[in-house]
């Protein structure tokens, strides 16, 4: 794995996510599902990590992990290596498994940690694996761990149940955490979409005063790319340096627009996002890649093409965007 650049430190909780190389069904063998649970518990006492949540899908898993040393990197490189072998052992394969380098998401402990662990136990609902009434059937997840008497030590129940309503780490304390997660299913699309639209997307879920720590904290290291670059860092940290810059700056943007990045419309042409883009393009040397994933724009051609249609339209011309662009080329 590659490595990749990351502030960790104690007490540092993230919302980690990774797929099968080329989205392949990686967890859909024999057994193979179970093993990568077994390492990822075991990684986690090895570690000392508490695990808030986890489900493993077909071709995905994603984790709510709590890291008190600051060794998320060197967790998830013993978790994923170990259980690679292992599948490669047992199929006989060769190669990796997962698509690359994992994705972990900054989270902040209360409230926004809640949400992620709710969004990860939903995960199978959501993908119609099996209904909300079955929900503790579902093997590859927490849940149902978490009614066992004999719970791994590593599973932390108590940021769920006190963010549930102060819920009781009882049967009955987690039938309420049940129907509440029913009650969180049966929401309208545009709720559930305010609830849990952000939680895989980004590099960071949690209150401005968290998120603008954080960015001082990559402030840093940003500062440090050249050193970086002597130092042998390779291509990955460098591109994770560009994209935290791109991100501040389609905050700026966005912020001066008075235009709610959490709240955009689904549509992938809508004026919001395609004025956003043409202005990040314009001040930064973005991809057109980065900006179809964090607008959900759609694919890179799309994005140029939207962005093309907007220019010849005039719109860059306008007062607003220039405006709009001085503040972030000042």
């Amino acid at each position: 794995m590659a490595r990749k650049l990351r502030v960790e430190y104690g007490g540092a909780c993230y919302h980690v996510i990774n797929r099968g190389n080329y989205r392949r069904d990686v967890f859909m063998g024999k057994g193979a599902a179970e093993s990568f649970i077994a390492c990822l518990l075991e990684g986690a006492e090895r570690f000392g990590w508490r695990l808030h949540a986890y489900v493993i899908m077909r071709n995905h898993f994603h984790l709510a992990v709590e890291t008190p040393e600051p060794n998320l990197s060197d967790g998830m490189k013993w978790v994923q290596g170990t259980w690679a072998r292992r599948f490669n052992e047992f199929r006989s394969e060769r190669g990796r498994p997962f698509q690359g380098r994992y994705k972990a998401l900054h989270v902040e402990r209360g409230h926004s940690l809640a949400q992620v662990v709710h969004y990860i136990h939903l995960n199978p609902v959501r993908a119609k694996v099996l209904t909300i009434e079955r929900i503790l059937e579902y093997g590859w997840s927490s849940l149902p761990r978490f009614l066992m008497k004999d719970r791994p030590k590593v599973l932390d129940a108590r940021v769920i149940l006190r963010e549930s309503g102060e819920l009781a780490d009882t049967p009955a304390g987690w039938r309420r955490y049940v129907a509440y997660l029913g009650l969180l299913n049966e929401e309208d699309q545009r709720r559930r979409d305010e609830r849990f639209g952000r939680l895989s997307r980004g590099w960071c879920i949690g209150s401005d005063d968290f998120r603008d720590k954080l960015r001082q904290e990559y402030g840093v290291l940003a500062k440090q790319e050249r050193d970086l670059a002597l130092a042998g860092g390779d291509r990955s940290a460098h591109r994770e340096i560009r994209a935290l810059r791109w991100e501040d700056t389609l905050q700026a943007l966005a912020a001066g627009w008075k235009i709610g990045l959490a709240t955009l419309p689904a549509q992938r042409s809508a004026a919001e996002k395609v004025k956003l883009a043409a202005a990040m393009k314009r001040a930064t040397s973005v991809s057109n890649g980065w900006l179809g994933e964090r607008l959900q724009m759609g694919p890179a051609a799309s994005v140029s093409q939207y962005v093309r249609r907007f220019r010849l339209a005039g719109g860059e011309r306008s007062r607003e965007f220039q405006q709009g662009l001085s503040r972030v080329q000042s």
